[in-house]
């Protein structure tokens, strides 16, 4: 298993927003977008768009979704399914937990949609 990037308390990520987590942070190919849902809970996605080069963490979130800011593709934040066009590629998810009062995010470990981290 990858061991884990500590990405701050839960309260550091203000819910409704993401924090990216840079290549040379994570050691993964792509920048992650770590999400926290106005319901508490925490995912995350690689933060480009599958369908042109767009921050997802700059995107709106509402309930376990993102839409990217630059052609409103929307993202299943659970699964990484793409749930509109024009993207056609689903996103990569990654594994994410709150663990001992931090957010851990597990880089290229896939995300588990029915173990979702809460604070």
């Amino acid at each position: 298993m990858t061991e884990g990037i500590d990405v701050g308390s839960p309260d550091e990520i203000e819910e409704g927003t993401a924090r990216v987590v840079e290549p040379e942070d994570s050691g993964f190919d792509e920048p992650i977008a770590v999400f926290h849902t106005e319901s508490g809970c925490f995912f995350a996605l690689n933060d480009t768009c599958t369908h042109e080069e767009a921050s997802l963490a700059e995107g709106w979130i509402e309930g376990d979704t993102v839409e990217c800011p630059l052609h409103s593709s929307s993202f299943d934040l659970r699964t990484g399914k793409v749930l509109c066009l024009p993207a056609t590629v689903d996103a990569l998810t990654h594994k994410v937990a709150v663990e001992e009062g931090r957010v851990v995010l597990y880089p290229g470990v896939a995300a588990d949609d029915a173990a979702r981290a809460t604070d």
